[in-house]
């Protein structure tokens, strides 16, 4: 994960060069972007691994820019906003967003945030329970290979969060995993107060794999327990 390139983009430039100090301590490459523009030309013109992006930006601020870029990449986003609220990190998340930080942050904490979302982007598919290249349930395929999901032969595009969630759920269909467990699993952290964030990484991916996300073929909860890939 050394020499991973890192897309910073913060308007306040004292930030993103604190930001940039960090992560090449580290030993990551830095590019840096000033607004969601500028954000959206840097992906343009160089090899990006992990997008850190603020959200109150000018021009095309953080949560807009997010949603362009998850309209062909799937580059692990951390959000970084002064906003707190839990509302806000669901919005955040909602438009396809890994990961959401509060500022001001610990840099320790941001940069143990950007290893594991770098973990799971760099190295997916190298969980020991998996041994066969593809898992089927009912119309869901998903290549453990070749990182793709089909839905009914079609190939739908999902987040490398995404990616891990579905796998770990197809490899072990039928069991129900609590929504501590799918953050331990998937992020690798001690799971403290995740619900709602794994619970918006769960809506997103019914909206890619149903027919009708509130009446759930294949992603079911079981209620006060957690989430299950139904057996088909």
């Amino acid at each position: 994960m050394d020499n991973a390139r890192i897309l910073v983009v913060d308007d306040d430039r004292e930030i993103a060069r604190a930001i940039e100090k960090n992560l090449k301590m580290e030993g990551y490459e830095v590019v840096k972007a000033y607004n969601g523009l500028e954000a959206l030309d840097a992906l343009v013109n160089s090899n990006i691994q992990l997008i850190l992006l603020d959200v109150m930006m000018p021009k095309l601020d953080g949560l807009s820019t997010t949603m362009k870029i998850r309209e062909s990449k799937n580059i692990p986003i951390i959000i970084i906003s002064a906003k707190s609220d839990d509302s806000d990190k669901i919005l955040g998340l909602s438009m396809g967003a890994d990961d959401y930080i509060t500022k001001p942050f610990n840099p320790a904490e941001l940069v143990a945030r950007v290893k594991s979302q770098l973990r799971r982007y760099m190295h997916l598919g190298y969980m020991d329970d998996v041994r066969s290249s593809k898992i089927q349930v009912g119309g869901l395929c998903l290549d453990t290979d070749a990182k793709q999901l089909e839905v009914d032969g079609e190939a739908v595009r999902l987040t490398a969060t995404e990616y891990k969630i579905l796998e770990l759920l197809m490899t072990n269909a039928g069991m129900v995993f609590s929504a501590e467990k799918i953050y331990e699993r998937v992020w690798n952290e001690p799971a403290y107060s995740v619900e709602n964030t794994v619970m918006v990484h769960i809506r997103r991916i019914r909206e890619k794999i149903e027919i009708n996300p509130k009446e759930p073929n294949y992603l079911k909860v079981v209620w006060g327990i957690g989430y299950k890939i139904e057996k088909h």
